[in-house]
């Protein structure tokens, strides 16, 4: 289970370090870097895809990524006495993002590359990579580190070898230096990062795909915008926990149950509610009872992963489904980490309740996220 998180340099995430549970959930007013956390955790998952910098650059390139305040903010800065004005940098252009764990820990620092009058002078570089053994970066527990273009990993002797002589600074020593005889740990870190899955895009609206019959196919896991709903009921019903999804619709809608039709190869969620003399078409469901059974598709997968990120599940929700909503998310926190992060206190004082839940209440002072009443795990930067 990963039990630190940090970034700095990131938005409004100057210097974040949180810890982390399962479930934790991250709530706080509007603009407070909820959503700053949040893709930050994707970016760190993009790391292990090898599409950290195309990720940024949809963002709008490094420049509008960057925390944007001055790089050293004084106490008179806080207090009104002196304007907030750049000064002479001492350090460089930096974004960082790291976890850890009881097992590993991995950090990586991005950077704006050398000039050398290339169109792409915007795209970050990787300056520095560590992986280490354990919670925190010590002088003796790393394992594997990039050197310029160098990877370097620890033998059993405890002395370093040059695994891989020729990386490029656009690309990551997880995916071009993971090798299961020689990089093993790097490997396993990065399939681990590959694992991670986000649901922040489940469509319900009239457009949606999961409102259409689609190609019916094994599916252990929900597609990030849900098209493929109706097989990955299926699938549950099974080769998963067919019994607890059961469960968690009646839980929400008593008295009714989840049908799927299958014609020709094609697949559709139906809905039967007491009362009804016919079931439910998904296209007929409201907006609500769709993101219900999509969360539910989500949270009952057959193949849990590592962690698993919400971001307002709670969105479309009648006040009613949330702490049914809460259960399932517990339920899922048994055999997952999972994050959730939401605007709906109700949601997270449920969760407090179900499954003991970790908060992080994200707060913005002077343009810097920081999370209150919250212990800052020890932490340490590889340096450059």
């Amino acid at each position: 289970m990963i039990r630190t998180v940090a970034i700095s340099g990131y938005r409004s995430l100057r210097d974040l370090v949180v810890p982390l549970g399962s479930p934790t959930v991250v709530t706080g007013a509007n603009g407070s870097g909820k959503s700053s956390l949040y893709r930050a955790l994707r970016l760190l998952a993009d790391v292990g895809q090898g599409r950290v910098v195309q990720s940024l650059a949809l963002e709008g390139g490094l420049p509008a990524a960057l925390w944007a305040g001055p790089e050293q903010v004084t106490r008179r800065m806080r207090r009104g006495e002196v304007p907030v004005e750049g000064q002479v940098r001492r350090g460089p252009v930096s974004l960082r993002l790291g976890f850890a764990g009881s097992d590993y820990g991995y950090a990586i620092d991005l950077g704006y590359p050398v000039p050398d009058k290339s169109a792409f002078d915007l795209d970050p570089v990787v300056k520095a990579e560590t992986l280490w053994v354990g919670e925190r970066l010590g002088r003796s527990n790393a394992i594997a580190e990039r050197r310029g273009p160098a990877v370097l990993l620890r033998g059993d002797d405890h002395g370093w070898r040059r695994a891989f002589d020729h990386l490029s600074p656009l690309d990551s020593m997880l995916t071009h230096a993971a090798d299961g005889r020689d990089g093993f740990e790097l490997l396993t870190l990065r399939e681990r990062l590959r694992g991670w899955r986000f649901y922040d895009s489940l469509r319900t609206d009239r457009d949606a795909p999961s409102r259409r019959p689609q190609v019916g196919t094994h599916t252990p896991v929900l597609a990030a915008d849900g098209a493929d709903l109706a097989a990955a009921l299926q699938t549950i019903r099974e080769i998963g926990d067919a019994d607890g999804l059961d469960a968690a619709i009646a839980d929400a809608f008593p008295g009714s149950r989840v049908e799927i039709s299958s014609t020709d190869g094609f697949f559709e969620t139906t809905m039967r509610q007491h009362g009804l003399l016919r079931p439910l078409r998904a296209a007929e469901l409201s907006d609500g009872t769709l993101r219900y059974l999509l969360l539910a598709a989500a949270l009952a997968t057959p193949r849990p992963p590592e962690l698993m990120v919400l971001n307002e599940p709670e969105t479309s929700l009648h006040p009613d489904l949330i702490a049914p909503l809460a259960r399932m998310l517990a339920a899922a926190a048994t055999r997952s980490q999972v994050v959730v992060v939401t605007h709906a206190d109700a949601l997270a004082a449920a969760l407090a309740a179900e499954a003991g839940a970790v908060e992080l209440r994200l707060e913005k002072s002077f343009g810097e996220t920081s999370a209150a009443d919250v212990d800052a795990p020890v932490w340490r930067w590889p340096e450059r």
